[in-house]
C-alpha cells in the first residue's frame, strides 16, 4: 500500500471513530441503539458471559509472572461478534466499551503493570485496516492502571500468515523471530501487561513474550479480551525462552 493509502486508511478510520462518537450508545455486538452506556444489549449480554467461575488467569509459566494470561470472556457469542466488527468492520470506536471490560478483567485479576505494551501490526496491515486494534484497547488499560502506554515497544520485522489457518505445528514456526523490542532499555527490568484481543492459538503472544524477555523484561503477563478454545493450551505448551544475562 502507497504511502497516501495509508494516510487515507487512517483518516477514514479516524473519521468513522469521530462520527460513531457522537452517535447514540450502541451494542458492541448487534448494533442495536441503548439508552444508557452499557456494552452489550440485554439479548447479546447473555451471550457474552465472563470467567465467574474461576479466576480469569491461567499460569503459563514457571516460576514469577512469565506467561500469567488473564481473559475477559470466552471467545463465543456477542463478544465474539463485537470483537470481528472492532477488528475487521472499521470499528475503532468500539475501543470504549470493549476496552472497559478488559480494564474489568485487569482489575478483578488483580494485575500490576509498569508498562503496557500492544501487540502490534505489520505496517502493511496497519495501513489496511487503518487502526491497531490492540493499541487500542491497550491506550485504556493504561490509563486505567496508572501504568505507561508504550505502543511502540514493539514492532513486527515481517507480515505472518493468519495463525487460525495454520495447523497446530506451524504456528510457532509462522511467528517465530517476527518480533523485534525497539528499545531494550525501555522494556528491562519492567513488569510488561502485553495487550491482544484474543488469544487465538497463543503462538502471537507467545513470540512477543519472547522477544520482551530477551531484552531483560522482568516479567509478562497477556491480557485479553477473550481466549479461543486451545489458546491457553497454546501458551502453556510453548515455555518462555532463556532470558539474557
Amino acid at each position: 500500500m502507497s504511502p497516501v493509502r495509508a494516510v487515507v486508511a487512517a483518516v477514514r478510520a479516524l473519521s468513522t471513530a469521530a462520527a460513531r462518537a457522537l452517535s447514540p450508545p450502541s451494542c458492541a455486538g448487534c448494533d442495536v441503539a441503548l439508552a444508557d452506556v452499557a456494552v452489550f444489549c440485554s439479548d447479546c449480554a447473555r451471550t457474552a458471559v465472563p470467567y465467574a467461575e474461576r479466576p480469569p488467569r491461567w499460569a503459563m509459566g514457571p516460576g514469577a509472572a512469565d506467561g500469567d494470561l488473564v481473559a475477559f470472556a470466552p471467545f463465543a457469542g456477542a463478544l465474539a461478534d463485537g470483537i470481528r466488527r472492532f477488528k475487521y468492520g472499521d470499528r475503532p470506536d468500539l475501543a470504549r466499551p470493549l476496552g472497559r471490560l478488559l480494564l474489568c478483567a485487569a482489575r478483578d485479576a488483580g494485575l500490576r503493570a509498569d508498562l503496557v505494551v500492544p501487540v502490534p501490526l505489520h505496517p502493511r496491515r496497519l495501513a489496511e485496516r487503518g487502526y491497531n486494534q490492540a493499541a487500542l484497547l491497550a491506550a485504556r488499560v493504561a490509563d486505567g492502571l496508572a501504568a505507561s502506554f508504550a505502543p511502540r515497544a514493539l514492532r513486527r520485522v515481517r507480515s505472518t500468515a493468519q495463525q487460525a489457518q495454520l495447523p497446530r505445528d506451524l504456528r510457532l514456526q509462522n511467528v517465530a523471530g517476527a518480533f523485534r523490542v525497539r528499545a531494550p532499555e525501555r522494556v528491562a527490568r519492567r513488569r510488561i501487561a502485553l495487550i491482544d484481543d484474543v488469544a487465538t492459538t497463543g503462538a502471537t503472544l507467545a513470540a512477543c513474550r519472547d522477544a520482551l524477555l530477551d531484552a531483560g523484561a522482568a516479567s509478562v503477563i497477556y491480557l485479553v479480551l477473550a481466549a479461543a478454545e486451545g489458546g491457553v493450551d497454546e501458551l502453556r505448551s510453548s515455555p518462555p525462552s532463556a532470558r539474557r544475562t
